[in-house]
């Protein structure tokens, strides 16, 4: 179910845009749910809790804690999801795209401008859904692809995504509960108990190590080996 957040100062503005809502979804037939807010205090304060939303629709002009300023904010938290911008002034938009605003909307919103630009909305979510997980790190909540994703270590209490660009994302989680998500996907094999890898980047398995696409060496359990290769072989054979 989508979660859609609606911030805007003006009550009137922000019950016609909840009721434009009402009707897309019942339209559209779309699983989604919407909470509103009349100031950025409130929505930010819900993010720090913890709350996520899979989409945002801000009003720009409002007094004290703009649009801009909002949405600079929720990136801190939320570096991917969709945002669109309402407002009464063309003078942002330039601006709006700042913080990667998915669209921008002059007032007055009517029926046929809120069904335009959830169409394309959707349609840009649609075309972003890929196999991914969504992790909490040091830079906020991120959205990895599994593509992307070459392999996992764990180091104390930090766990490590290695991704494909050579980027490296640190979250404090539990690795056991990081993994159970993962192997969900058939492409993930466990070699070692401080370790996860993507069998897409494998590129060889010897006795007691495999060497990953990207020159990464990750250890191989004692008693593992024949299964590990097993498993990659079924991997490979299933064409996957």
């Amino acid at each position: 179910m989508f979660q859609i957040a609606v911030c805007d100062d003006n009550i009137n503005e922000l019950s016609n845009l909840a009721h434009l809502i009402d009707q897309y979804r019942t339209t559209k037939k779309l699983n989604c749910e919407y909470t509103t807010f009349t100031n950025g205090f409130d929505l930010i304060s819900v993010l720090e809790k913890g709350r996520r939303f899979d989409v945002f629709c801000l009003d720009i002009i409002m007094p004290g804690f703009s649009g801009i300023a909002v949405a600079k904010e929720i990136r801190t938290f939320d570096k991917t999801a969709p945002i669109l911008f309402f407002t009464s002034s063309p003078e942002f938009a330039l601006e709006s795209y700042t913080v990667k605003a998915i669209n921008y909307i002059l007032k007055p919103i009517t029926m046929e401008k809120l069904f335009f630009s959830f169409d394309e909305l959707f349609e840009h979510i649609k075309r972003e859904e890929e196999d991914a997980v969504i992790v909490k790190s040091n830079e906020g909540i991120q959205k990895i692809l599994i593509s992307n994703l070459v392999f996992l270590e764990v180091d104390g209490r930090n766990v490590h995504y290695h991704l494909n660009s050579g980027k490296v994302i640190k979250c404090t989680e539990s690795f056991v509960l990081a993994c159970s998500a993962l192997m969900n996907y058939k492409c993930f094999i466990k070699p070692h108990r401080s370790y996860l890898v993507n069998m897409q980047y494998v590129d060889t398995i010897e006795n007691n190590q495999i060497t990953l696409q990207n020159l990464f060496t990750i250890p191989i359990a004692q008693g593992k080996p024949k299964e590990i290769k097993m498993q990659y072989l079924n991997y490979q054979m299933r064409g996957e």
